[in-house]
């Protein structure tokens, strides 16, 4: 019995999304456990803290939202995660919950960045002015024909 546990948690433990530098205003969470919802889509997920049970956050696929949102990195960012190969790369913005959904928010000015490869992660900010910190999500409401 012992075996599957130690199984279940190496397993566990490969998922793990490592932020070296931590998350904005949480530089002390380093490392995520990134959980999807029931329907294994990516638009999106819960990343919860292995340090702190009780600490987790909504991230939502941008693209999802915005189908030509367009992050550019800095050669240093593509550095620190460890690739060149925008291939190797998800983005996710952080979604802030509000009592009405259509209040919600979205940063797309500064998406965690994840190497799928390394699972190696870091939170950027991007210079495009055309991203703000706080879009309504009722912004990407899609019109109905």
């Amino acid at each position: 019995m012992e075996n599957e546990n130690t199984k279940q948690s190496v397993s566990e433990e490969s998922q793990y999304i490592e932020f070296e530098e931590g998350i904005f205003g949480f530089e002390e969470e380093k490392k995520v456990l990134p959980v999807m919802l029931e329907d294994g889509s990516d638009a999106i997920l819960y990343l919860q803290s292995v340090e702190n049970q009780e600490l987790s956050f909504i991230v939502m696929n941008p693209f999802m939202l915005k189908e030509d949102y367009n992050p550019v990195l800095s050669e240093e960012d593509y550095k620190k995660l460890g690739t060149s190969d925008e291939k190797d790369l998800s983005y996710y913005v952080f979604c802030v919950l509000a009592n009405a959904a259509k209040e919600s928010t979205v940063n797309l000015r500064c998406p965690i960045v994840v190497n799928h490869v390394t699972r190696q992660a870091r939170q950027v900010i991007l210079s495009s002015e055309e991203y703000g910190f706080r879009h309504l999500l009722k912004e990407f409401e899609k019109e109905e024909a």
